[in-house]
């Protein structure tokens, strides 16, 4: 049997628990895409899911693939069956990738949702404010990307899954 032989009969006998510390470990130590396949590893446990693409998300987010993070981010709430406040902090740091990407309205729309949800989280009412402030007036109605649509989709989906008003 080869070296690699043996080291990839080892990594499968890791558990999903155990990928999720190495990809925060190597998180920390600045390996992001050695931790991304820790985490993709990791997301395979239906019940690492949401931390694993969340995790996903911030390293993506870090080595400037936004458009990957959003992705990510995007996954992690689709899988979330968790906590408002789970949602919520999901739900910023899409917000503040969104916000990278210049996609305003998709940005207040999170934002929005994250402050009738809990309107002290963080500065989420400044950055309502600063961004609304920043939009330009619409002169017609703007088509929206499947992308749009989809996120909006997916918040409409949150409301009712935590039984929130729009």
């Amino acid at each position: 049997m080869s070296l690699e032989q043996v080291i990839g009969s080892m990594e499968t006998s890791v558990s999903t628990e155990e990928r999720y510390e190495r990809g925060l470990a190597l998180k920390s130590a600045g390996s992001y895409k050695a931790a991304i396949e820790q985490f993709e590893a990791a997301a395979e446990n239906p019940g690492m899911r949401v931390k694993a693409y969340a995790q996903i998300g911030l390293c993506n987010q870090v080595i400037g693939r936004c458009e990957d993070a959003v992705w990510a981010f995007q996954k992690a709430l689709a899988c979330s069956k968790g906590s408002p406040k789970e949602t919520v902090q999901i739900l910023y740091v899409l917000g503040r990738t969104l916000e990278l990407l210049g996609r305003v309205s998709e940005t207040l729309e999170a934002y929005r949702w994250i402050r009738r949800e809990d309107p002290g989280y963080r500065d989420v009412a400044a950055r309502i404010e600063q961004l609304s402030l920043r939009r330009p007036a619409a002169s017609g109605k703007v088509e929206q990307t499947e992308e749009q649509s989809w996120t909006g989709n997916l918040l409409k989906s949150l409301h009712g899954l935590l039984g929130t008003a729009e």
